[in-house]
């Protein structure tokens, strides 16, 4: 099997995937059919040298603010930030400054990154918190601590709590198969030859089950990837889980016309199916997914500014996007005054439609360390918990081994994958500080989480720069807080 050449692609590589194949992209790129993609689009750099209202993203043009929140200080309606110090909870509040120093020198201050966000957790006590950059470097608005950020990918751990939270309640199971649900996946096949609309199949060895939904081990693939026939045909199809018209149920029933690239559990490849479990979940509850989400996570666990688009009075807050070209130009991906995420999108995508805070966003992952709860509502249970951050890539397979994909969010050695997250499986592998057991996954605007359940630690980060393979600012970051421990429990 081929290793970390599939995951560890180079970043010119991947910003050459992510731009080339677009003829229009220099009309198009603030156009709401380019806007509306949570996920890397291929666009050729020279149509976006000539592209109209480029910016010029240079250290001169950038506002860069500097904001950090102290301990004492309440930014998150009502929520108080009261904690001792750093030192309190093992940590040093002398290395913990070394986080804001190093983003601001070597990504902000030199236009690499627009902006940073960073949220430190530990023992109960949000540690540290820097909000550096800016929101919108055209019109010169600061980044603030409620800034609202497009977190796509990090949209999935929260799909997979949903569904896993109907598992517990009976209502379905993880070795049920997806046709259950979705009757015309009866039949679903197996690529063999041809194209769109003339394919050649096989049946499959095994008929995908919910788990290979969670695990990505389904068959099912992105448009992006640019790999075979079928990935072709989903980008004729515009099966990326956000463009499609209809809603879920449309994407789904046209998503089953077109074949599996492997037999489910044969592999792993990032795929489109956590916008199928969201279906799932729709299907199961007798809710809209977004109704679901809001009701039962969102709501419970107040996190009150995530959803599938930012209302009109919360406009102010929402950033901007931007994308690294082959050439190293950073330009604007999508404006946050003209964004398909100002209105509600007919598709309410499970694998990366969802807007969020960083503090919404730590309010999810202290839930996760918590094992289910957080502020005494429950979730899931303990137990629920411990079983999707295993690794359930079939054979015990490391990722880097069982994967087919040119593009994840996770790309090192080391790493398994569980029920809608990547955890650490071999440390030395990995070749970074942390700990076994951490789970964690990302977006594509190089957002990142991680949860380290042997230090009682949760790390949001928050950006708003594609791809998410741009620069080592995830590495980095890991590397910066475990250096910041003066008490280790592992």
């Amino acid at each position: 099997m081929a290793r970390m050449i599939r995951l560890s692609r180079s970043t010119t590589n991947m910003s050459r995937l992510f731009w080339k194949n677009q003829s229009a992209a220099a009309a198009s790129i603030l156009a709401p059919a380019f806007v509306s993609k949570r996920l890397p689009i291929p666009l050729r750099s020279s149509s976006i040298d000539d592209a109209q209202g480029w910016v010029k993203f240079t250290l001169r043009h950038i506002a860069s603010a500097r904001v950090l929140v102290r301990a004492n200080q309440d930014v998150n309606k009502g929520e108080s930030r009261t904690m001792s110090t750093p030192e309190a909870v093992g940590l040093s509040s002398e290395r913990l400054k070394r986080i804001d120093s190093f983003i601001q020198a070597k990504y902000i201050d030199t236009g690499k990154l627009p902006c940073a966000l960073t949220q430190v957790w530990r023992r109960g006590q949000l540690a540290h918190t820097s909000v550096l950059g800016s929101a919108d470097v055209e019109r010169g608005k600061p980044l603030k601590a409620d800034s609202l950020f497009r977190i796509y990918s990090m949209t999935k751990p929260i799909t997979s709590v949903a569904f896993m939270m109907l598992v517990e309640e009976g209502l379905a199971s993880l070795d049920d198969p997806v046709h259950r649900f979705i009757p015309a996946w009866r039949d679903i096949g197996v690529f063999q030859a041809g194209v769109a609309g003339a394919f050649q199949t096989t049946r499959t060895k095994e008929p995908m089950r919910t788990i290979d939904l969670l695990r990505h081990t389904s068959g099912l693939t992105y448009g992006f990837q640019q790999r075979t026939n079928v990935d072709a045909a989903y980008r004729k199809l515009k099966l990326d889980g956000v463009d499609s018209e209809g809603g879920l149920k449309t994407f789904v029933e046209t998503l089953g016309t077109v074949p599996l690239e492997f037999s489910p559990g044969e592999a792993w490849n990032y795929s489109v199916a956590t916008d199928v479990l969201g279906y799932l979940v729709e299907v199961i509850s007798g809710m809209p997914f977004d109704v679901f989400l809001k009701t039962r996570i969102f709501d419970p666990l107040k996190m009150v500014d995530t959803g599938f688009f930012v209302p009109e009075g919360q406009r102010e807050r929402f950033t901007a996007c931007y994308a690294l070209t082959p050439s190293g130009k950073v330009v604007l991906q999508d404006d946050p005054e003209k964004s398909r995420y100002l209105s509600d999108p007919s598709v309410k995508s499970g694998g990366g439609g969802l807007v969020s805070t960083a503090d919404d966003y730590m309010r999810f992952c202290r839930m996760l360390l918590n094992g289910g709860e957080l502020d005494g509502v429950r979730l899931l249970s303990p137990k629920t918990i411990k079983l999707m951050t295993m690794n359930h890539i079939p054979g015990g397979q490391e990722l880097v081994q069982a994967s087919k994909s040119l593009f994840s969010e996770a790309v090192f050695e080391g790493l398994g994958f569980g029920l809608g997250f990547a955890m650490t499986i071999d440390q030395a592998r990995t070749k970074n500080l942390g700990s076994l057991g951490e789970y964690f996954w990302g977006g594509m605007a190089s957002t990142a989480f991680w949860i380290d359940p042997v230090e009682d630690l949760a790390v949001v980060f928050m950006t708003q720069l594609m791809p998410s393979t741009s620069y080592p600012i995830r590495r980095e970051l890991r590397t910066l807080v475990y250096s910041s421990f003066t008490e280790a429990a592992g």
